[in-house]
């Protein structure tokens, strides 16, 4: 049967005692875990040189002792205290493997030849000579002695005595490996015996050597001893102690003189301190913190706007209000050779490139690049760090990551900064207040640093998808905002970047793959619909590994990939352009919706039934969405009036207002002018063309207000196709951010009021109106209508 087995140092186990141990190698652990699984038994065995770590079979004992094992405790430190309990001799037999963890043993029986009236004679013996070597050990375990005479056993005696004696490794082996009982004891005896006279003859020497020294020697002997002491003293070389090291690391800093001052006053209260105290190693732990900060060590700061412009044009594509406001930033450095003043926050979708812009702006301005993310961050003490007072205090991951960078001054990227939280642990938001604030961070104050720390002369940059940010953090940034990329800029990025990058990925090299302009445009249309590029990415990224894939099943030297084969790669086309485009429908009109990923086309819908004025919502809207419909059908019920329309009408009829994609939530206002646009459709039978969108926020007296996320909403509608865009009038200053080329792709009408809309839509049809549709025959009109529009598509 195969036993699990572990090495032991300077420790020799016997059968029938009881002993805790404590193992800390894995080997071990591992072994005891087996056990513990197998049988709760282990072969113990003892190594001959106690200093070596991994022992080999020549390094321990053949002759071990079988064990139970009676209790497993885990420690924090990740060692193991057993309670074992010796069962008997065994030899080993054979080791299973070199790492010493399973062996196969045999049995060694006890031999005994002993009567009963020499068994009382030699337990009486052994217990005399034991208590004779206890006294000489001046040891006296009145309560241990009483155990022994317990015990009937020879065998157990003797194993039970020789457990608790100091003799030698080597001579406790020699009592474990005889088995012959009659010359164990004989063994014992006179290893007790021997152990006494040593024992004797140190007393003696101690004592002849006191006798000798008297008063005179004792005075020299004394005098030199202190001459020697002070000598070394004065030898001593302080700087090469810890203390040393940590008055020199603090002198080299070159940090303010009050911080040093601190340090030092630190250091005095360290030196005091005992060496093993644990308020000694949480103070050395803050000066090391302390030190180890960069205080006075900068990167130098690039001011070449040239070059910087350079850099920075041939990392990303676009981005140009990012690249110019960099550029301001150097200029300004170069003339100032002041810290910045305003924190950057680059808002946009996700895939845009807001990241990585980071390290190019740090490559351009020659800092060291620095990230932290904050999505999910919700503990203050991550941003200022715990008070030293509590178990495992360190600095905030800010401190943190500049120690890291080295230096004084890097390019500090806060990624993600809307999904920071809150919870009973504080609110991380307003601690970044402190951080963010021009004015305020040179004087930062650490909680577990408790020294003002000047962040003035780090770049910070900030990044988000949304601006769901609280109004004080948000005031203390500099808003950017970052688009999405149109289909051209795609495929620009994935000519430029996108393709190079993934070939050299997946080790290949660009005269292998062929990948023609009318498959990469493909890509871009019928195979992604996101405001960023990462899916464009992923799906050069597939398109590359089958390439490598089929090269290597099928030895072909080069693939090309067109417009034909592209579905081989990719599969079928994901996205379809919407085939409604070129008809007209009631009721139904093209709203637009900014969302944290990009721009969205919003379709809406609007039914009107026979009924009792009952308005239905559906598609999971907000409530500001909600109260927008209300507002809508106010006004459309104040404008029909004009129209011969009674209010009877909408008390003989129920509304139905339906937005798709209902597991999607929508909320806010900007759908006002595309709600009342729909309603009156509906009610006035008149169809909505849909190549046709808007936004816009109305009020009761059908006037347009500005919305916000216009770059988006328009992105959105030129990417579906869309030729008609109506926007608010207030936002017509905001169309010198959008590129020429979604401008030539969309007719974009600013409007004021309701009414230029409504005209526009309905090509003036509304004031041929005479009389409203009859309601008795309202509903087999609009499914009579609706039949025909189906017809027609």
């Amino acid at each position: 049967m195969l036993y699990h087995l572990i090495p032991l140092r300077d420790v020799v186990i016997y059968p029938g005692i009881v002993t805790p141990l404590f193992v800390g190698r894995k080997k071990s652990i591992k072994a005891i875990e087996a056990a513990t699984k197998k049988g709760m038994q282990i072969v113990l065995v003892s190594q001959k040189v106690a200093d070596i770590d991994n022992p080999k079979t020549d390094d321990v004992y053949d002759v071990a002792t079988l064990a139970d094992i009676i209790q497993v405790m885990n420690l924090p430190d990740g060692t193991l205290k057993l309670l074992i309990e010796g069962k008997g001799r065994v030899k080993i037999e054979k080791y299973i493997n070199d790492d010493l963890t399973t062996c196969e043993i045999s049995a060694l029986n006890d031999d005994v030849d002993y009567d009963e009236t020499e068994t009382s004679s030699v337990r009486e013996m052994m217990l005399k000579a034991f208590m004779r070597y206890l006294k000489a050990q001046k040891k006296q375990p009145k309560e241990f002695l009483q155990s022994l005479k317990e015990i009937h056993s020879l065998s157990h005696l003797c194993d039970s005595i020789a457990s608790h004696t100091q003799l030698s490794i080597e001579k406790r082996i020699i009592l474990l490996i005889e088995t012959d009982v009659k010359e164990r004891i004989s063994k014992l005896l006179s290893f007790l015996e021997g152990e006494l006279d040593v024992i004797n003859l140190e007393k003696s020497i101690r004592s002849r050597v006191k006798t000798q020294v008297d008063k005179n020697q004792k005075e020299y002997y004394l005098n030199e001893q202190a001459k020697a002491i002070q000598k070394e003293l004065e030898d001593l070389d302080e700087s090469k102690t810890d203390f040393g090291e940590l008055e020199s690391g603090i002198k080299a800093c070159k940090m303010p003189a009050e911080i040093e001052k601190k340090c030092f006053s630190e250091l005095e209260k360290l030196k005091k301190m005992p060496s093993l105290s644990s308020e000694g190693t949480v103070l050395r732990n803050y000066i090391e913190n302390i030190i180890d900060y960069p205080w006075s060590k900068s990167s130098k700061i690039n001011y070449d706007v040239v070059e910087a412009k350079f850099i920075l044009e041939g990392s990303h594509y676009g981005l140009d209000e990012v690249k110019n406001r960099i550029v301001e930033y150097i200029a300004v450095q170069q003339r100032t050779k002041k810290p910045a003043g305003n924190i950057l926050c680059l808002v946009g979708p996700p895939g845009v490139g807001k990241t990585s812009i980071g390290k190019s702006i740090a490559k351009a301005v020659n800092r060291k690049y620095v990230r932290m993310a904050l999505g999910g961050v919700r503990d203050e003490a991550e941003i200022r760090g715990h008070r030293r007072t509590y178990i495992g205090a360190m600095p905030g991951r800010i401190v943190q990551n500049i120690i890291k960078s080295k230096v004084n001054n890097p390019l500090f990227l806060l990624d993600e900064i809307d999904k920071i939280g809150m919870d009973h642990r504080g609110d991380p938001s307003s601690a970044m207040l402190e951080v963010l604030d021009p004015e305020q961070n040179h004087t930062f104050n650490d909680h577990y640093m408790e020294v003002d720390i000047d962040l003035s002369n780090v770049l910070f940059i900030t990044t988000a998808n949304s601006l769901d940010i609280p109004s004080a953090l948000l005031d203390r940034m500099e808003i950017l905002r970052i688009p999405g990329y149109t289909e051209a800029e795609k495929f620009s990025i994935a000519k430029k970047y996108l393709l190079s990058r993934n070939l050299k990925k997946n080790g290949l090299n660009a005269s292998e793959m062929g990948l023609t302009n009318k498959a990469l445009s493909m890509i871009v249309e019928k195979y992604t619909r996101e405001a960023g590029v990462r899916q464009l990415d992923r799906e050069l990224d597939k398109i590359c590994r089958k390439v490598v894939t089929e090269m290597a099943l099928e030895d072909i030297s080069k693939i090309s990939i067109s417009q034909n084969n592209l579905s081989t790669f990719l599969g079928p086309e994901k996205y379809v352009r919407d085939n409604l485009l070129d008809i007209e429908s009631i009721g139904r009109i093209n709203g637009l919706a900014w969302t944290s990923v990009g721009g969205e086309l919003l379709n809406i819908e609007v039914v009107v039934l026979p009924g009792k004025g009952k308005v239905s919502l559906t598609g999971k809207l907000g409530d500001v969405m909600k109260e927008s419909v209300q507002a809508s059908l106010t006004v459309v019920k104040s404008y029909v009036g004009n129209l011969g329309v009674s209010h009877k009408f909408f008390q003989e009829h129920d509304f139905h207002i339906h937005m798709p994609e209902a597991a999607t939530p929508k909320d806010g206002p900007s759908a006002g002018i595309a709600i009342t646009t729909a309603l009156l459709s509906a009610v006035m039978r008149l169809p909505v063309s849909h190549k046709i969108a808007m936004t816009g926020e109305i009020t009761l007296q059908g006037n347009v207000l500005p919305i916000g996320g216009l770059k988006e909403k328009l992105f959105a509608a030129a990417r579906e196709n869309v030729s008609t865009v109506f926007i608010p009038h207030n936002n017509e200053k905001d169309l010198n951010e959008i590129t020429d080329e979604i401008k030539e792709k969309l007719t974009i009408v600013p409007v004021s009021d309701i009414g230029k809309v409504l005209s526009m839509v309905f090509d003036n049809k509304l004031n041929n109106i005479e009389k409203i549709i009859d309601p008795s025959s309202l509903m087999n009109n609009y499914l009579h209508v609706n039949q025909l529009t189906k017809q027609k598509h």
